[in-house]
């Protein structure tokens, strides 16, 4: 009993310590905004239950933790598959409680389409999810670019954000970007094989990578602006990202951050930066950032997914750009 009291007595003596603790020194927990692309799934496999199921589990993982997140559609998708069960899977997430953005219609680069055409791209993959969006008294107001190609030369970016602006979006950054593609499809392949073994061994190459990825994004957060920012990070609607919901929560533990809105991630300062960059290659917020501040992120940790998922996915959709 003198063991147990004493247990109780230490216990309480830590949580009182925590709580008598300034705010100042509680207040160190960073956010982090989870954004989801290529809604209604990304996967290699053409199969209407499969996208069902990993809709559902990265939806019941998310309200399992109380993260609220945002996806990203590509109406372009719906009539891949079952048009009705993929709008199902889309009205999935606003019943969850999240947030629905636009992705253009067919995830095509500007650099391909050029302003105009990317521009109808987008207004074409609007009015299934505003219809949706309806009923909840909201419209669109999110748009993210495929491949993070914003447009090239500045003329076509200039002409692609004016639109955007004038039709009520505001553009979703990136500051977290693990390539979760690249390691996503190799995992789709191993399980539709029933390996296991290499569905493990993938999920625990990408989970690796991506601490490494958020570690990398926090120091350059820092060097950038003397702080830690508000991080947004980009996901895919895949089913690994269905199976590792309680290993990516476990690193947000790790890492101090806590998920919260898109909304709320961009009222801090560090988006008010302006984005005045135009190149073809796909860039994220932080080297963006970085070549406006005329500033050197951190080599260490910018590196590329492990050799062999390059080769897996090269081996299972060899469409890389």
């Amino acid at each position: 009993m003198a063991t147990t009291a004493s247990l109780l007595r230490a216990m309480l003596a830590v949580a009182v310590l925590i709580v008598s603790q300034p705010a100042s020194a509680r207040a160190r927990e960073g956010r982090i905004a989870l954004t989801f692309d290529d809604l209604p799934a990304l996967t290699i496999l053409n199969d209407q239950p499969y996208v069902d199921y990993l809709n559902a589990m990265i939806l019941r993982g998310l309200k399992r933790h109380h993260f609220p997140a945002t996806g990203f559609v590509n109406e372009g998708k719906l009539d891949e598959l079952n048009r009705d069960r993929q709008i199902a899977n889309l009205k999935r997430w606003l019943d969850a409680g999240m947030v629905l953005g636009n992705h253009t219609f067919s995830h095509e680069s500007p650099n391909t389409l050029g302003a105009e055409a990317y521009i109808a791209d987008v207004a074409r993959g609007e009015p299934v999810t505003n219809a949706l969006l309806r009923p909840y008294h909201r419209r669109l107001s999110w748009f993210r670019h495929p491949y993070l190609e914003t447009g090239f030369p500045m003329s076509v970016k200039r002409t692609i954000d004016g639109w955007l602006a004038g039709h009520g979006y505001r553009i979703a950054p990136v500051t977290i970007d693990a390539d979760d593609w690249e390691f996503a499809e190799p995992y789709d392949d191993a399980i539709a094989r029933k390996d296991v073994a290499r569905q493990r061994r993938i999920k625990a190459e990408y989970l690796a990578y991506t601490a490494r990825r958020i570690e990398w994004s926090i120091r350059s957060g820092r060097i950038l602006f003397g702080r830690d920012i508000a991080q947004v990070m980009l996901l895919h609607c895949t089913r690994l990202n269905a199976d590792s919901v309680d290993d990516l929560a476990s690193l947000f533990r790790r890492f101090r951050l806590r998920p919260v809105s898109l909304d709320r991630a961009m009222r801090d300062p560090a988006y008010r930066t302006p984005d005045i960059v135009a190149e073809k290659e796909g860039m994220d917020w932080l080297e963006r950032w970085a070549a406006v501040k005329h500033k050197d992120l951190p080599e260490e940790g910018d590196d590329d997914p492990p050799a062999d998922i390059q080769a897996a996915y090269d081996r299972v959709d060899n469409d890389r750009r």
